[in-house]
């Protein structure tokens, strides 16, 4: 009998709800218990093959208590429990990134001990077998400290420190993410064949590896990484030298960049993949939610984005038996590299990611329009996006915060008037709009024939916003930062940017 590796000391279960305890056994055990003597509480484990789980009664909130499984003589007992608040960090490298990388993260660091927050890190690997069996065995929930923090996920620490001081208990961070993927590559495989719009992200896959032995995919990948690393080691020589030097001429200098390699079972950034070997190791540990920031690496298919998240978001909440879990999503910075064209696909996954705030249920949308930085995918201050995740939980969450606190203002309605003013009106305005020099950049009005034109002529009414343009005599369609990246200058009085929005629907071809 065993538990599942994120079982460990210093682990956080969740307050208030039916905590799940689960793990594997061998089919011949007869009797599993699960309890937390402290309490008084305890539960006998369904036995499902070579799987068990045991339901516990939901609790309140306790700083250090035990976790006793049993079966038969054989006992374990988990120390130093936790009874809080348990949320999941899931997404692509700006949810991964380190705290020791953020702005602020020396300070952080410095400082964390105090703080009331614990961390599992969800073993990273790419397949199955033993080097996964040795990540998690190796796994373990870690408390705050100047040691143990340094590689903990910088937005979820910002999210949990502040949640932590607000709500009074720990709070626990299960990080569940990695660099450059798709969301794609945390869903099983039926979610995605049995969509005709994401069914592509499968077929490209099966054609890449179709006639590939496992054998030969691992060879495949082994060589690629040898040759990545190689070239990532040549590349950062240049860039520290010439920060500014062009891809194309640093390609040209120290050969192609094959980032991310040949699909195949080792590829992390495969279909499916990290649902296997993530995903699917930490669920159905209860949790109150997730917090999502992703989206960069699926800029390629904008238009299939808000299917493929509402997919995952379905697909989450069935395997963690709750359609009750918060999903708050960061909408994605700005963000253009220098040599880049602006090709607006970025606009379209952020206008998804409201889509998905808007249409289903229990989710937060943190705006994060003015967190970005040029030419830098990676922005390193991260404490405004975890504070905006922090806001959302507090109003969509936990109702502890007015919407006037916590959301931006949003596109209301929209209207003509006089023939060639367009009237739009902000939904949470938050008692009216502040901006610099440049808060009145990026509207943009388009007439009949759908082409837009920046507008000259901005006023503000409190809510409202009166819009012309000298080249569009007869406005039809508005839109609002509709680009990669621009200068943020229009905020709401509680400090959260306009979100950009659109009122036309013109399709973006999609990019391979």
């Amino acid at each position: 009998m065993k538990t599942a590796a994120i079982f460990s000391d210093n682990m956080v279960l969740q307050r208030h709800s039916n905590i799940r305890v689960f793990g594997t056994c061998s089919g011949s055990e007869k009797r599993i218990t699960v309890s937390i003597p402290e309490l008084r509480v305890s539960a006998e484990a369904l036995i499902t093959g070579s799987r068990w789980e045991a339901v516990l009664p939901a609790l309140p909130e306790y700083d250090s208590c035990s976790l006793v499984v049993a079966c038969g003589a054989i006992q374990k007992v988990f120390s130093n429990v936790a009874i809080g608040e348990v949320w999941l960090a899931g997404g692509q490298s700006n949810m991964e990134y380190e705290l020791r990388n953020d702005k602020n993260g020396a300070a952080e660091l410095a400082d964390c001990a105090r703080e009331n927050v614990r961390y599992y890190y969800t073993p990273k690997c790419a397949m199955l077998g033993g080097e996964h069996a040795a990540a998690e065995a190796a796994s373990r929930w870690e408390t705050a400290s100047e040691t143990n923090s340094v590689a903990w996920s910088a937005v979820g620490w910002y999210f949990a420190k502040e949640l932590s001081r607000k709500l009074g208990c720990t709070v626990g961070i299960i990080g569940c993410n990695w660099g450059g993927t798709s969301a794609s590559a945390w869903v099983p495989r039926e979610v995605l064949a049995d969509s005709a719009k994401l069914r592509p992200y499968i077929d490209e896959y099966d054609s890449a590896i179709a006639g590939k032995s496992d054998e030969q995919m691992i060879a495949e990948y082994d060589e690629y990484s040898a040759y990545q690393a190689d070239w990532d080691k040549r590349a950062g020589t240049v860039w520290a030298q010439e920060p500014l030097i062009p891809w194309a001429e640093l390609q040209a200098r120290i050969g192609e960049n094959r980032y991310p390699g040949p699909m195949g079972i080792a590829n992390p950034m495969r279909p499916c993949g990290l649902y296997e070997t993530m995903v699917s190791r930490v669920c159905p540990y209860t949790v109150k939610g997730i917090l999502w920031y992703q989206g960069e690496s699926d800029d390629h298919r904008p238009a299939t984005y808000y299917d493929l998240m509402s997919a995952l978001i379905r697909c989450w909440r069935d395997k963690w038996h709750s359609d009750e879990i918060a999903f708050l999503i960061v909408q994605l910075p700005m963000f253009r590299y220098r040599e880049d064209p602006d090709f607006k696909h970025w606009a379209h996954i952020r206008e998804a990611q409201e889509k998905l705030f808007r249409t289903i249920k229990n989710t937060g949308l943190a705006v994060a329009l003015d967190c970005g930085e040029f030419s830098n995918i990676h922005p390193v201050d991260k404490s405004v996006v975890g504070h905006r995740l922090y806001l959302q939980a507090m109003s969509e969450v936990y109702s502890l915060m007015d919407r006037a606190e916590t959301m931006p203002p949003m596109l209301g309605t929209f209207e003509v008037r006089h023939g060639d003013t367009m009237v739009v009106c902000l939904d949470n305005p938050s008692g009216g709009l502040s901006g610099g020099d440049a808060h009145t950049d990026g509207f943009e009005l388009a007439g009949a024939d759908g082409v837009y034109y920046p507008a000259d002529s901005v006023e503000i009414f409190g809510s409202q916003i009166h819009i012309k343009s000298a080249q569009v005599k007869s406005p039809r369609y508005v839109r609002f930062k509709w680009t990669n990246y621009a200068e943020v200058g229009l905020f709401g009085t509680n400090g959260i940017p306009v979100a950009p929005f659109r009122t036309d629907d013109f399709p973006l071809e999609e990019r391979e």
